[in-house]
């Protein structure tokens, strides 16, 4: 699989224990064997709240997010409730006999379990003034780890250096069931949560995994590869990955389907003791002898696409969902930036765990790719018309072809379902582009080929996306840091290759001609006409004619465009959860600046009736500041005024924007406005107001 990893925070510190990260806040919780618990704020790395609980190790700690709690265990046999937000200690009272080694928080009860080296397992209901309403035996050593069943929160598992993992149910004091199977004490478990397999994992002293079925009671498989204890599993909620970590110092990343090493990282700071992971994020943290490290695995863009009707497909995890735009109506009035109210249809599952899914031109068909295959659905009753090894597939602007990287040295071309050429690379092929062209890319630049397979131009970028015009006459060519829009010159091409091609190795020279080139970060892009749009790396929705760059939103979120509806003016965009949102841009205003931008201004000046009013940004471009003030006024342009008036420092026009965008029930530009002016109470009774 292939998938990008990222490190998002190294802290060094005293031995880490265990990690946890907060369901909404950007926290990351590490307790520590010298007493203390540090909270990190993970986007910008700060130390938020430290507490230093004993002089003992800390062995467990757990945020309990409905109450705003930590609770620590500690080798004082103490647990510790603290409110994070006041820094108060709730309570503090003796659980255990020996060490706490574990603290499981029910997901719904007011209770969590805690288990200890005196072989005890105790729940406490903090309704009940921490009472312990009932005792787990059963064990006889160390019970290392206890967790809840995601899929039955009566029921929990527990590890223990007896060598046996065990299951009970809440209220019933004796185990329903002993898994055997482990030569050593096992340290650590976790249940597989999002699929239909009724599995647990476990890592033990004698460096193995083992994957168990609770239901068959059986070992259905063992992992093997690491060289020192196993302190740490999980199966990560989102990803396809079972994620161990090690006394040998290192993390190891397995598939879950197939049980495949897929990479092992080591970060050089000595034992790994704990693994923390979050639903609907794609983040893993790491407690380390040396501190604390958090990694992003994938990307966190949605697997989505669009056909030119606006039916939309996406993949949660292997379950492919679809909405219709056209479903809501042509009564329905969408808003910009609101998410819209779509009824979701299962459409079916995948084969494969997609890492890529996108329509053909038509609309008819459907690729997922992943695992190093591919499959070809039919979009409507999603059948499987077609499969096969694949790192990565990519359509023609032609609906009936397609490309297919087999490898990093073979890239083969298709036409309706057959085979038609393998392209000839003298390099390793890191990834390829679909379109008018087929571009491959290397680590330094990208090569053209034409769906014959024949040479058409080498140009020389560090290339992570392309997008081609639907006309196929332009193409934007995307960077790190900028992007560069070329006009695709076709009749140069035919004639060159109906001569025989070029004799140059980089092909042929007048292939392309340089528009402009833009210095943005483009995370996602679709074409209308000759005007591009897309979103930058800091949420910006900007469309781009000619190389002329036009702001149109300032987007609150992440989102990644899926296409653009000319019946309705509007593009539309997907955000992580599967928000489906959009924004307006009329095609009229699109193509008076694409013909503006030709120097066709007579033919320019015929589209002006269609233009609304409060389409136009002449004033702002020509630095007539007033001019351009009245006009965003009468547009009750809202955003346009902020950024306005915040940049020249216009306190008196703030005053009343803030007012006047409450009364609209514009409650972002409001609360941005009141924050600017330093009313902290009205913003607090703004957020209270809209339910924020």
């Amino acid at each position: 699989m292939k998938f990008e990893i990222k490190r998002q925070l190294l802290q060094r510190t005293d031995r880490v224990k265990g990690v946890e990260l907060h369901p909404s806040e950007p926290w990351l919780m590490a307790n520590l064997y010298n007493g203390n618990v540090l909270i990190y704020n993970y986007t910008d790395t700060t130390l938020v709240k430290s507490f230093e609980v004993t002089e003992q190790p800390v062995r467990a700690a757990k945020f309990v997010a409905r109450k705003q709690w930590v609770v620590t265990g500690s080798d004082d046999m103490l647990i510790r409730v603290y409110n994070y937000n006041t820094m108060d200690k709730i309570k503090v009272f003796e659980a255990h006999t020996d060490y706490i080694r574990c603290i499981a928080v029910h997901p719904t009860l007011p209770a969590f379990l805690t288990s200890s080296d005196d072989t005890l397992i105790k729940l406490w209901d903090w309704d009940k003034g921490f009472a312990c309403v009932q005792q787990f035996e059963g064990h006889s050593h160390f019970v290392m780890q206890v967790t809840f069943n995601p899929k039955d929160n009566n029921t929990f598992a527990s590890a223990s250096l007896d060598r046996s993992i065990k299951v009970w149910s809440l209220g019933q004091p004796m185990p329903n069931f002993t898994l055997e199977g482990h030569d050593k004490g096992v340290n650590c478990l976790d249940y597989f949560s999002g699929s239909d397999r009724p599995y647990l994992i476990s890592g033990a002293d004698d460096k193995l995994i083992k994957i168990w079925d609770y239901q068959t009671k059986a070992c259905v498989q063992t992992l093997e590869g690491h060289s020192h204890n196993i302190a740490a599993v999980c199966l990560h909620p989102e990803l396809p990955l079972i994620v161990s970590g090690s006394e040998d110092g290192t993390i190891k990343l397995w598939h879950s389907t197939t049980y495949r090493l897929e990479t092992t990282l080591d970060y050089r700071m000595e034992r790994v003791w704990g693994l923390g992971y979050l639903k609907g994020s794609n983040s893993i943290a790491i407690a380390y002898d040396d501190g604390t490290v958090m990694i992003k695995v994938g990307r966190e863009e949605p697997v989505a696409s669009m056909d030119s009707s606006g039916k939309i497909i996406w993949a949660r995890h292997n379950e492919i969902q679809t909405v219709n735009i056209k479903a809501l109506g042509s009564d329905y009035e969408m808003q910009d930036g609101e998410r819209l109210p779509l009824a979701v249809k299962d459409l079916g599952s995948s084969d494969l765990y997609p890492q890529s899914l996108q329509h053909n031109p038509n609309g008819r068909f459907v690729t997922v790719c992943g695992d190093g295959e591919f499959v070809v659905y039919t979009a409507l009753a999603w059948r499987n018309k077609s499969f096969g090894p694949g790192l990565e597939f990519v359509w023609s602007n032609d609906s009936n072809e397609y490309a297919i990287r087999e490898s990093p040295t073979k890239v083969k071309l298709y036409k309706n379902f057959q085979e038609k050429t393998t392209l000839k690379l003298d390099f390793n092929a890191e990834g390829i582009f679909g379109g008018s062209l087929v571009g491959v890319k290397s680590g330094d630049y990208i090569v053209f080929y034409d769906w014959e397979g024949n040479l058409v131009r080498r140009v020389d970028a560090v290339v992570r996306g392309v997008y081609w015009s639907e006309g196929g006459t332009q193409v934007a060519v995307v960077s790190d840091d900028s992007f560069y829009l070329l006009q695709y010159n076709a009749d140069v091409v035919d004639a060159a290759l109906a001569a025989g091609g070029s004799a140059d190795p980089d092909g042929i020279d007048d292939a392309f001609e340089l528009i402009a080139e833009v210095n943005e970060r483009v995370k996602t892009g679709v074409w209308v006409g000759d005007c591009f749009i897309y979103n930058t790396a800091s949420w910006r929705l900007n469309y781009c004619v000619g190389g002329e760059v036009t702001t149109m939103y300032h987007l609150d979120r992440p989102m990644y465009l899926l296409g653009y509806l000319a019946s309705l003016n509007r593009v539309f965009l997907v955000d992580k959860d599967f928000g489906i949102v959009s924004y307006t841009l009329l095609l009229s205003m699109v193509e008076f600046k694409t013909l503006c931008m030709r120097g066709d201004v007579g033919t320019a000046l015929t589209l002006l009736p269609q233009l609304p009013k409060d389409q136009g940004e002449l004033a702002m471009t020509g630095g007539h500041l007033g001019m351009a003030q009245q006009c965003l006024v009468k547009a009750k342009d809202y955003s346009g005024l902020l950024l306005m008036r915040s940049v020249t420092a216009d306190r008196k026009g703030l005053e009343g924007l803030a007012v006047e965008a409450r009364e609209a029930g514009k409650h972002n530009v409001a609360f941005v406005g009141l924050f600017l002016l330093g009313r902290m109470q009205e913003c607090v009774e703004l957020l209270v107001e809209s339910g924020r």
